[in-house]
């Protein structure tokens, strides 16, 4: 692989508990047309959507995703792994840890996976509660799953953390 000659970052996906205690949190929800993508507060307290990324290549997703950890100078990255109901991997899983694979390579920040079970569906179920048409939930539930991942590990850090 090219890319791995090019790095002197080691392929290893980060636990939880080494994502630093302070400062923003990007969180990306994968899919295989769009990638929805969220960012906390410095405190790492609540989770907002941004604008999601249209996935076209792995060059310009990996160039997006550096820009917005740059803009907002995120110190971890957290990737949705899709799992199927019952906890089993999925065929998007695979996809998602090779995803996460480069991004550990490719960015200096630390790069976990967190379980994204049915985040689509509270999506979608938030943004109807908002009022949103079928077509601005489309557009915006994407991202809105990456905040409810991030979400889910701003709890867990809360609960880990004393």
């Amino acid at each position: 692989m090219t890319q791995d000659l090019y790095t002197t970052n080691t392929s290893r996906v980060a636990d939880i508990s080494e994502l630093p205690r302070q400062g923003r949190l990007l969180a990306l929800d994968p899919g295989t047309k769009r990638v929805g993508v969220a960012i906390s507060d410095e405190t790492q307290t609540v989770a907002s959507p941004l604008e999601r990324i249209e996935r076209t290549s792995w060059k310009k997703l990996l160039a997006k995703v550096r820009a917005i950890v740059s803009e907002f100078d995120a110190v971890g990255l957290v990737i949705g792994l899709p799992l199927e109901s019952d906890g089993t991997e999925s065929p998007m899983s695979a996809e998602a840890r090779d995803m996460t694979r480069k991004f550990s390579l490719s960015l200096d920040i630390p790069v976990v996976l967190e379980d994204e079970r049915v985040t689509s569906y509270a999506a979608k179920s938030r943004l109807w509660e908002r009022g949103l048409s079928i077509e601005e939930s489309r557009r915006l539930v994407d991202s809105e799953a990456a905040a409810i991942i991030l979400s889910d590990v701003l709890e867990r850090l809360r609960a880990e953390r004393p």
